[in-house]
């Protein structure tokens, strides 16, 4: 084989590398270098629509914002009594009981919670009545001005008389804490 041969076979190796390697290599990565860019240049869009929210922000609308939320704290306070009140809100659930027609069969009160910011007064109450009385009173007691939970709810229908129930619960009273 004489020299002009091998360098047409060189040439067309290198020729042909050159295809391999922009084929499988170069253009691939040109793509994603193309895909990064675009979504670069997305991020950066957002960033700048975020810039643009901040900067339209001022001090007066943090302003209002920390006066609602103050508002809001000033609601839910109301709602919750003093610890002193305890008896006034026992006193309205035993007459709401009573106005629809249960009957209070015991009121427990359990050792209460101490939370942050309030307190929370576990009830125990046995009620018997009719079924209907019973739905009106838990219906009046999801009304009341103060924050109830309750919790632990048994209700059993009464063997030898139709509509009766009784029921056993335990409903939570939420109050202010002292400090």
């Amino acid at each position: 084989m004489n020299s002009s041969i091998r360098h047409v076979i060189f040439f067309v190796l290198i020729i042909g590398m050159a295809y391999v390697s922009w084929t499988y290599m170069i253009k691939p990565a040109n793509a994603d270098l193309k895909k990064q860019r675009s979504d670069m240049e997305e991020k950066r869009a957002k960033l700048n629509k975020l810039d643009q929210a901040t900067a339209t922000t001022s001090a007066e609308s943090v302003g209002e914002q920390l006066k609602k939320i103050e508002e809001a704290i000033r609601v839910f306070e109301s709602k919750l009594p003093p610890s002193s009140e305890i008896h006034t809100v026992l006193e309205n659930v035993t007459l709401i009981a009573q106005r629809h027609g249960l009957t209070p069969k015991t009121i427990r009160t359990q050792k209460n919670k101490v939370n942050r910011g309030y307190i929370e007064q576990p009830i125990e109450m046995e009620l018997d009545g009719n079924f209907n009385a019973y739905y009106a009173f838990l219906l009046e007691l999801e009304k009341m001005d103060r924050i109830t939970k309750i919790r632990e709810l048994n209700l059993k229908k009464k063997d030898n008389e139709e509509g009766q129930t009784q029921s056993k619960f335990v409903m939570s009273i939420f109050f202010q804490s002292a400090a």
